[in-house]
């Protein structure tokens, strides 16, 4: 089927230009003077990309945008302007916009544009919700599907995968299609927690509940009342926490830490991790009844080394963001770059492309991301670089670049600090000594 453009401006030469322009690049272009035709155009018909003018008399194009956004339509809409403000352009991107053409319009910017829409349009069987996850691939298609299927029911789902395969994406878009859309969505990350405050992170206290309880605080339970609360790395929760956690939701009611009044709760309960829960279940590390009242619907999200088809796609719709967010302008990758970048294995997953194509929008030179930049990028994540020049370097700061290299790798893997120090199996204290002494800062 034709990729379908709707061009709306009201100047007629440009709309003219612009047609003929998509037209003989195989599009099938459709034009409206205002955003008023635009709109019932929009409404009637399947429209792939929208093409938009900001500033037009009546109604405008950010005023558009709005309406879209209303009505629930979601069409990748790509501004054009060439007296629009900072903040305005700004405002479009924040309604939804994928991307910002100045005019006068240059013909590969816009054939670049429209491509990177074409990429982030809702697939065909994608329900509102699902669009975060992204992707073409075998799998992917059979997760959005199996997502579209659990959402709608009340059960508590688990889900499992490796770290930075986009486990918390998943639970967000198991939320957002399901009868709990409006409702909050709670995060609590139980790896990230200390030990002794996880209690209270879930189920708050009253004032006076222990030493430094100064006034009372809600649970994540409770923010998450008519919601959906999502507790990653459950595999990280300590036994004697499973326990209280299984107990709510077995009886569906709760207390704050130090309270007496007993609380109904209203809360789906997603919950994933990287770990083998029935390994640690045979091993006594995690409660087998717990597990079983997680594990009702099960959701595998699959590492990204088995889904290298989706790398390209990845790539170029995070590097679409991060040149927006670093105020950069880059045209997109070579094609020998994306073929380098799809044959690496990704350890990290998608959390290591994002890290890596970000840096890329900092750091590229050029107008485009080469193969050359690809590699000296990985060539640093595999910590290569520190095997280079060490004539003459004396031990002590030979381990110290490794020491640094290992810390800055497990925290982009895990997500955190604390995190980090369990995967490597060093005392917390001893880890942020290290980070302080490096410099290095992020989420405890």
């Amino acid at each position: 089927m034709t990729d379908s453009i709707l061009i709306v401006d009201d100047d007629s030469d440009l709309l003219r230009a612009l047609e003929r322009v998509l037209t003989r690049r195989g599009f099938a272009v459709r034009t409206a003077g205002d955003a008023d035709d635009a709109l019932g155009i929009l409404l009637r018909d399947r429209v792939d990309v929208l093409l938009l003018d900001l500033c037009m008399p009546g109604l405008g194009g950010l005023e558009l945008l709005r309406r879209l956004r209303a009505d629930q339509l979601r069409v990748p809409a790509v501004v054009m302007s060439g007296t629009g403000t900072i903040p305005d352009v700004l405002e479009a991107i924040r309604l939804g916009a994928c991307d910002f053409v100045e005019k006068p319009v240059e013909t590969e910017r816009l054939l670049h544009a429209v491509a990177l829409a074409l990429q982030l349009r809702p697939s065909p069987h994608v329900r509102a919700g699902l669009d975060g996850i992204l992707g073409e691939s075998e799998s992917i298609v059979r997760l959005r599907e199996l997502v579209a299927k659990v959402a709608p029911s009340e059960g508590r789902v688990l889900i499992t995968g490796e770290n930075g395969t986009g486990k918390e994406v998943v639970a967000s878009a198991i939320h957002r299609a399901s009868s709990r859309r409006d409702g909050p969505f709670v995060q609590l990350n139980c790896g990230a927690v200390p030990r002794d405050l996880v209690e209270s992170e879930l189920f708050g206290h009253e004032r006076g509940a222990f030493t430094g309880a100064h006034q009372l605080r809600r649970g994540r339970f409770e923010l998450a009342m008519g919601g959906t609360l999502f507790l990653d790395e459950i595999g990280d929760m300590p036994l004697d926490m499973q326990a209280k956690l299984l107990r709510v939701l077995q009886e569906g009611r709760m207390e704050r830490l130090g309270g007496a009044r007993t609380l109904e709760v209203d809360v789906r309960v997603l919950a994933a991790t990287h770990r083998d829960l029935p390994a640690m279940v045979e091993r006594g590390t995690f409660r087998e009844d717990l597990y079983y009242r997680l594990d009702v619907l099960s959701i595998h999200v699959p590492p990204l080394r088995e889904r290298r088809e989706d790398v390209p796609l990845l790539a170029e719709v995070f590097l679409e963001r991060a040149t927006r967010a670093n105020r950069r302008t880059l045209e997109g990758f070579t094609p020998d770059a994306l073929v380098t970048l799809a044959a690496h294995d990704f350890p990290g997953n998608v959390r290591e492309l994002q890290n890596l194509v970000e840096r890329f929008a900092i750091l590229a030179a050029g107008p485009r991301v080469t193969s050359a930049d690809v590699r000296r990028a990985l060539d640093r994540s595999r910590g290569r670089t520190i095997t280079h020049e060490v004539q003459g370097v004396a031990l002590a700061e030979l381990v110290e670049r490794f020491e640094r290299h290992v810390i800055e790798a497990a925290i982009a893997e895990h997500g955190s600090r604390a995190a980090a120090a369990r995967a490597l199996e060093v005392e917390r204290s001893f880890f942020y000594k290290k980070c302080k002494r490096f410099g290095i800062v992020g989420d405890t």
